[in-house]
């Protein structure tokens, strides 16, 4: 027997089996906030939003766009779209107007949802169906489905695409990366699996849910009927809160955000007050590999479980995951977080290899199906059965460790930059003759942008005046935070940029050129 594997099967389960448990702890004092919820009316109101796209003549495979911060109604859009065959596009809300609308276009979506805050930043953006998630605009869109009123039918498909993700790469324009209802469904339950989560887990929503599907722990808890607490922004100070009151067990995050957790912690013991989780909270860190330093401080400041992973939006995005086993428990301190530094071994169902060129290459049912209307892309990523991930890496015992970014991809603070992109951006400026982006190693952020930037013979231009050209034109997080102007860029014979020895100074005394 064989029944495709969808992603409307966690909301269904959790349904049937807690529809009375407590599913949805929305943030409060929001538009459009949903406040708290079971897993009955979650459900409804996912059958509610299939049943007004279908009035509205949005079909099966037709796409849904929404450019939201962490919500209750981005939650319920997971399984109100894509569990009912269309296809959901999660937008990063931090860019600004001309990238949502790239991708808006590219995507051909036919409805965009998008926050309220970002009425005005948005408004030139079109879409067939526009929507604002405050409440009353989208009333109809989430009321609770009459009971024994059924959406149209979908034949289900377990490669139909379930999402289209999309990440910068080592292109200007981000890229589609289409995931499928296999390798979404996949993803989950091994990623539950391997972080253990159960019906007892509450989970504190600080992972951007547009961020890869929230890494697909939001299909993994629900499946298990385990309850999902909203956080809107990052604050460290709230995070440590919402632990206390609502009994967190369990949150993802970028090192920025383990970073924000842990001022917030030495805040709160200059102050004589708890830190609260002891004993009780695991973190799963991605995006970067943070300092073994970091992690020392999670386990011994707040006495949480450190689990890192590292993967891919092409990937959906687990491929190997580093916990600690018994064997690493009678280790000291230093050494446990020394270990727990790297990526990890391969997750259940993935197969990792590093090539001759040092190269990770991996091949699972989590990789994608290629990005959308890019088939040129997609066969450089997809070769030979692999995929190519464009990072440099080895490993040690079973265990890999990254050790560099072949592509030119900045990830700062957990987000993809495009250094191209950057540099077209710079290029834009009169002043500047040649630019070279690169990632350089912060403490906060993981890695910061830096430029740098040869000046046209006869102009003059500064760093601040360069940063806010920046900040007019791309999304914040996009723009330099330090320039620097050589007289020269160092490039190879044929004229090519070596971005590897323009990073080496400032990445000099570390054994990895990512951070």
């Amino acid at each position: 027997m064989r029944v495709p594997l969808t992603i409307g099967d966690f909301l269904e389960r959790a349904a049937l089996v807690h529809g009375e448990r407590t599913a949805l702890v929305d943030e409060p004092g929001v538009a459009g906030s949903l406040g708290s919820i079971t897993y009955t009316e979650l459900h409804d109101r996912a059958r509610g939003m299939a049943l007004t796209l279908d009035s509205m003549g949005v079909g099966p495979g037709e796409r849904v766009a929404i450019v939201s911060p962490n919500s209750g109604r981005f939650l319920t859009s997971y399984f109100g779209v894509s569990g009912f065959g269309r296809v959901l596009v999660p937008i990063n809300f931090r860019l600004n107007a001309d990238e949502v609308g790239y991708i808006v276009e590219d995507s051909s979506a036919s409805v965009l949802l998008y926050d309220p805050e970002l009425e005005g930043e948005l408004a030139a953006v079109s879409a067939k169906h526009r929507i604002m998630l405050d409440g009353v605009s989208d009333a109809e869109l989430f009321a609770p489905a009459p009971k024994g009123v059924v959406p149209a039918r979908w034949e289900a498909d377990e490669d139909a695409t379930c999402s289209i993700n999309y990440t910068s790469g080592t292109t200007a324009r981000p890229k589609g990366v289409q995931l499928t209802h296999r390798t979404c469904w996949l993803n989950a339950v091994t990623f539950g699996w391997h972080t253990t989560v159960s019906d007892r887990d509450v989970f504190l929503h600080t992972l951007p849910m547009f961020h890869c599907n929230g890494w697909g722990m939001p299909y993994a808890l629900t499946a298990m009927g385990a309850r999902h607490i909203v956080q809107r922004k990052i604050d460290g100070e709230v995070i440590l809160s919402r632990i206390g009151a609502d009994g967190v067990t369990l949150l993802c995050g970028a090192p920025a955000v383990v970073a924000a957790i842990l001022k917030a912690a030495e805040a709160r013991r200059e102050r004589g007050e708890p830190v609260p989780g002891a004993g009780r909270v695991r973190m799963v860190v991605a995006g970067a590999p943070p300092p073994s330093r970091t992690i020392e401080r999670m386990e011994t400041e707040l006495g949480w479980e450190f689990i890192q992973i590292y993967g891919l939006t092409e990937t959906a995005p687990l491929l190997t995951v580093n916990r600690a086993p018994r064997e690493w428990d009678e280790l000291d301190v230093p050494e446990r977080a020394r270990r727990l530094s790297r990526a990890g071994v391969p997750a259940t169902g993935v197969r990792v290899r590093v090539d001759e060129q040092g190269e990770v290459l991996a091949r699972s049912n989590h990789v994608f199906a290629g990005y959308w209307n890019q088939p040129e892309e997609s066969g450089r990523a997809l070769r030979e059965g692999w995929f190519h991930t464009g990072d440099g890496g080895f490993f040690d015992g079973p265990s890999l460790v990254i050790s560099d970014r072949k592509k030119d991809v900045i990830i700062t603070g957990g987000e993809n930059v495009s250094s191209i992109e950057v540099e077209d951006c710079l290029y834009q400026h009169p002043a500047v003759d040649e630019v070279a982006v690169i990632g350089v190693p912060d403490e906060t952020w993981g890695e910061t942008i830096k430029a740098l930037v040869v000046v046209r013979d006869g102009e003059t231009v500064t760093e601040g005046e360069l940063i806010v050209h920046c900040r007019d034109r791309l999304a914040h997080f996009k723009a330099p935070t330090s320039v620097e102007f050589p007289e020269s860029l160092v490039r190879t014979a044929s004229g090519k940029l070596q971005k590897y020895k323009l990073r080496q100074p400032f990445w000099e005394g570390r054994e990895r050129f990512v951070n």
